[in-house]
């Protein structure tokens, strides 16, 4: 059986972003500081925290090409407030999803500059894009982010809510299957 898609305006990334920001913030606001930064025995030792830090970091990279700047992925800060204090999380969460939510429909598609890092030498090359195609992908991004943050959740006892972490294709293709 196949997937079924309706094709949306651009601006539908917006409101998916802002969405995603929204269930994410819910969830944050359901934990208690210790199980953010608790590390995880089943991911490395990552913390809660630092997925949550890492996704807003491509939220807010993404969002910087509307200074102008060249959006760049690979060069962020670790060990940050973000990461290590849950309100601060919030605060910035809350942040990006109000700029998230005032941009119009025409910065969605007006051309930037992305910059990726190839390889572990840290050679990297420059592509064209469009704000709305990076948005999405920090919204896809944050959803896989949000499947391992529900790991650690569970593993630190943490109640996680239903399709927290799911993406949009799983969902689809589910609801597809039971007709």
């Amino acid at each position: 059986m196949s997937q079924s898609t309706t094709l949306k305006p651009p601006a539908a990334t917006i409101d998916a972003a802002c969405a995603l920001l929204e269930q994410c913030d819910g969830f944050l606001a359901s934990l208690e500081q210790q199980t953010f930064t608790t590390p995880s025995e089943r991911m490395l030792g990552s913390t809660i925290g630092q997925h949550v830090r890492h996704s807003l970091d491509h939220y807010s990279a993404a969002l910087a090409s509307l200074d102008g700047a060249v959006v760049d992925y690979d060069t962020r800060q670790r060990d940050t407030p973000v990461e290590n204090d849950l309100e601060a999380a919030r605060s910035v969460l809350a942040e990006i999803r109000q700029t998230v939510a005032g941009l119009g429909e025409d910065a969605l598609v007006g051309g930037l500059t992305i910059r990726v890092m190839l390889n572990a030498e840290g050679d990297g090359t420059e592509l064209p894009s469009t704000l709305g195609r990076e948005l999405a992908f920090a919204t896809h991004h944050a959803i896989h982010h949000c499947a391992m943050i529900a790991s650690i959740a569970g593993e630190h006892g943490a109640t996680v809510p239903a399709g927290f972490g799911k993406a949009p294709s799983t969902s689809n293709h589910e609801r597809a299957m039971r007709g």
